[in-house]
């Protein structure tokens, strides 16, 4: 027997049950022989509205668990910090807890990294993303200074452990306070080999799309939240031998409205557009990021503020929009003269006017 697909209109928001219905009603029955796929084709969006993107800083030391491009759920690890040891016999002679603080110049060339005493404290304010100009202080004792103008792209608690070695030397480690090996003691006599801190892991807030870039000292994360949106309302695709036994039943399942139909009786799709509608719907996309449409709430005309990058901080107007690359023109005035820049849309939040 043939099969042909038909399309079964119920109310908007209850397809998926409706779907469930049918395909149990077939599996109960025993009727695989009459209904075969139930589909409510879908397709998934990236949401790219800036403030939706997710971002984790990991240092570039760090390895990486994924790739941009890869679709990843919340939970999957994204990268990690290798466990560090002692690399030579020796007795430490100080731990102490300390404030790592990293600031990143405007253009993102340059970068310096401070490593604050938590005594001392770090001056009220300064937090992730703060922006910093050089000579501010950003101890509260005012004994350490910014040396150049830029934000804060990390802030972590860590332990300093200073080992003396035998030939009277010194080994500085730095390591994350949440992966410190807490049976190291001061005045503790340590083998090389011994372990100062366990593997510090990175995983994702949230379902996506992974976006990676490498800056000097920190690789970003981004990642893309994906939903789903129905291609067609209020619709259910059903592929099945069409009998008088068969449309009764699945007219009589709970929130069907009808089959849609001409003078009464079920019209077939298409072949050629039933085939279309399964290369656009979630059922034939199986994870592939380029199958995943870009939705970008912007448009051209619109005017926008740059969020990151080296024209942090100007606004300009929207000039043109490449969803499948998710990059926008933005024309910013420098020096009294409209500059075409291209962006990242994360890069990029609307105006509120």
């Amino acid at each position: 027997m043939r099969k042909s697909w038909y399309i079964v209109q119920t109310y908007s928001g209850l397809e998926q049950t409706v779907k469930e219905s049918i395909e149990q009603k077939r599996d109960h029955f025993k009727l695989h022989d009459f209904i075969d796929r139930v589909v409510v084709p879908e397709e998934r969006v990236i949401d790219v509205k800036g403030k939706k993107v997710e971002k984790t800083r990991v240092p570039s030391t760090a390895k990486l668990h994924v790739s941009s491009g890869d679709s990843i759920s919340k939970g999957d690890m994204l990268a990690e910090l290798p466990e560090i040891h002692v690399k030579h016999d020796g007795k430490i002679t100080e731990l102490r807890n300390m404030r790592k603080l990293v600031i990143e110049s405007i253009d993102r060339k340059n970068s310096r990294t401070y490593y604050i005493p938590s005594a001392r404290g770090i001056e009220t304010g300064i937090r992730l993303g703060s922006r910093l100009r050089e000579g501010m202080p950003i101890s509260k004792d005012k004994s350490i200074f910014c040396e150049i103008d830029g934000k804060v792209v990390q802030n972590d608690r860590v332990r300093k452990i200073v080992i003396k070695i035998a030939d009277g030397e010194e080994e500085i480690y730095f390591v994350p306070f949440e992966t410190f090996n807490k049976l190291i003691r001061l005045h503790q006599d340590v083998k090389a080999g011994t372990l100062l801190a366990d593997k510090k892991i990175f995983t994702a807030s949230t379902d996506g799309i992974v976006e990676i870039d490498t800056y000097g000292a920190y690789r970003e994360i981004k990642i893309s939240k994906v939903t789903t949106r129905r291609l067609f309302p209020g619709y259910v695709f059903v592929e099945m031998y069409m009998t008088e036994e068969i449309w009764e039943l699945i007219k009589g399942i709970e929130h069907v409205i009808n089959f849609v139909s001409n003078a009464g009786q079920p019209i077939p799709v298409k072949r050629r557009e039933m085939k279309a509608i399964l290369g656009l719907s979630r059922r034939e996309i199986r994870e592939k990021v380029g199958d995943v449409k870009v939705e970008i709430n912007m448009d051209i005309g619109e005017r926008v503020e740059i969020k990151s990058g080296p024209f942090e901080g100007f606004t300009g107007v929207v000039q043109e929009i490449k969803p499948e690359r998710k990059e926008i023109t933005v024309a910013v005035t420098i020096f009294g003269r409209e500059t075409p820049v291209i962006l990242q849309v994360s890069e990029v939040e609307k105006v509120q006017s």
